[in-house]
């Protein structure tokens, strides 16, 4: 498999396993909101040491270290304060 996709097939294996990273949570969350035709926000500052603030619409949640993987309960937690379902990303 050349590099390129290997990259791709392992990044997708392991946001379906639950964990993703800031950056990537980030990425699509975007796309979420661009779908759904709502107002999307990112405020870094906002945010105490690496951590910064994400808007969708009407609802925020904090995002820690954009290069650091989220475990599956906070990566839970986020969408479901931001009122997205998984199976949208």
């Amino acid at each position: 498999m050349p590099f390129g996709l290997w990259r791709i097939a392992y990044r997708t294996e392991v946001f379906e396993n639950g964990s993703v990273r800031g950056s990537e949570f980030l990425r699509k969350v975007k796309a979420v909101a661009r779908r759904s035709n709502l107002a999307y926000g990112w405020a870094p500052e906002r945010g105490s040491g690496s951590h910064g603030t994400v808007y969708v619409g009407a609802k925020f949640t904090v995002v820690k270290d954009l290069k650091k993987e989220l475990g599956p309960g906070l990566l839970s937690d986020m969408l479901k304060q931001l009122g997205i379902r998984r199976e949208d990303l």
